[in-house]
Order: structure tokens, then sequence, then C-alpha cells
């Protein structure tokens, strides 16, 4: 029988968030224990927080947004893929793709942490971004904050499968994760007009 496997950072108020983002943050507008009829609440929070989509427009000024977006890169068959102890991901360190030819390539580089403040976390070069595009590749993800190094100034990478149409799905939890084919879906919210989702992202053994 297949097994669901939650690749997920768990949301909570204190959670690490990128320098300079909106920290997420929890409240109730309507309490039973306060007499209300029922419990209600919400929550503030910017779209990059926790495991997420980037959208094109993220990066590009005429790019589309989550609600634009086909659903076919976020749902079907994924190959994650051990990159641990790769600072920075090059083409050598993208596999040629099997005879299946898996469309969506997860990156397990081992920095994955809760605690991600100030440390170094792995991030694909632009030459292997355009390796990746070559390849047909439709969605990339990846165990770190970003495609890009953190200090970024012109984000390359995400420039580059942006305008490729490939997905980004960045902050996965893969730490427990044998590299592997799986089946993966990862649904963005139909947000019109922003640069970004959060998902509820999930790999299902595949026998």
């Amino acid at each position: 029988m297949s097994r669901i496997i939650d690749i997920s950072e768990t949301l909570a108020p204190g959670m690490t968030v990128w320098p300079g983002d909106t920290e997420f943050q929890t409240f109730w507008v309507s309490r039973i224990d306060r007499g209300d009829i029922c419990n209600v609440g919400s929550i503030t929070m910017s779209l990059h927080t926790g495991t997420h989509i980037d959208a094109p427009q993220h990066v590009l000024a005429e790019g589309g947004s989550p609600a634009d977006a086909s659903l076919t890169p976020y749902i079907g068959i994924a190959r994650v893929i051990d990159a641990s102890g790769t600072r920075c991901i090059e083409p050598q360190h993208v596999p040629p793709l099997a005879a299946d030819r898996p469309e969506r390539l997860l990156f397990k580089t081992g920095t994955d942490t809760a605690d991600r403040s100030g440390r170094p976390f792995s991030y694909f070069s632009p030459p292997a971004a355009r390796a990746l595009v070559a390849l047909g590749v439709r969605l990339v993800g990846i165990d770190t904050p970003s495609v890009d190094p953190a200090d970024s100034k012109t984000l390359e990478s995400h420039k580059i499968f942006a305008e490729a149409g490939v997905a980004i799905l960045e902050n996965l939890q893969l730490t427990d994760v044998t590299p592997g084919r799986y089946e993966l879906i990862a649904l963005p919210l139909k947000l019109a007009g922003m640069d970004a989702s959060p998902v509820r992202a999930v790999l299902r053994t595949i026998h």
C-alpha cells in the first residue's frame, strides 16, 4: 500500500522567515471560551513562509501569479536526488533523466533544518538551472529557502526557471526521505496577482 510522506514545514509563531519578511503570527477573531458561538482564527504571514512555490511574478515584472499557473507541474512523478554536502549545485550534480523521464526533481541537500538563521544553505548555480531547463524539467524543488544564494542581488536562477516556465518549490522537508521515485502533490493556493503561495507538499510512495 502506498505511504504518504509530509514534506512540508509546520507553520507556527516564532518560525524562521526570510530576513525582513512578515513574521508568521496567529490570532483569534472569536473564541468559544470568550462566549462566542465558534472559534475563528486568522493569520498574517509572508507568502514565502515555510514550504511554498515561487510564481513567475516573484522575479518577472510581467510574470504570472499562482492563480494563473497550470497545476500539472505540481502533481506527478518526481525524483528525490541526494545532493547532501553540495553547497552550490552545478551541472555535474544534475543527473541524466531515466527512461521514464520524471519531470519533477527534488534536491535533498541536508540544509532543511527549522533554524536557518544565518546558516549557509545550498542553491543552484545559473549553469545548473540552465541544465535543468535543457532536460525539460517542469518543476525543481529544494530543501532550502531559495534556489539562489542568500546574498544574490540578481536572483538569476529564479529568473532562468521562471522564464522557461519551470515551477519552483522551496523549503521542502526532506531529512527523512530516501532518494528515489515518488508521486508529488504540492498544490498552490489560487492567489490572484501575487508572487508566491504556501503549499502542503506530500510525497506518495510508488510500488
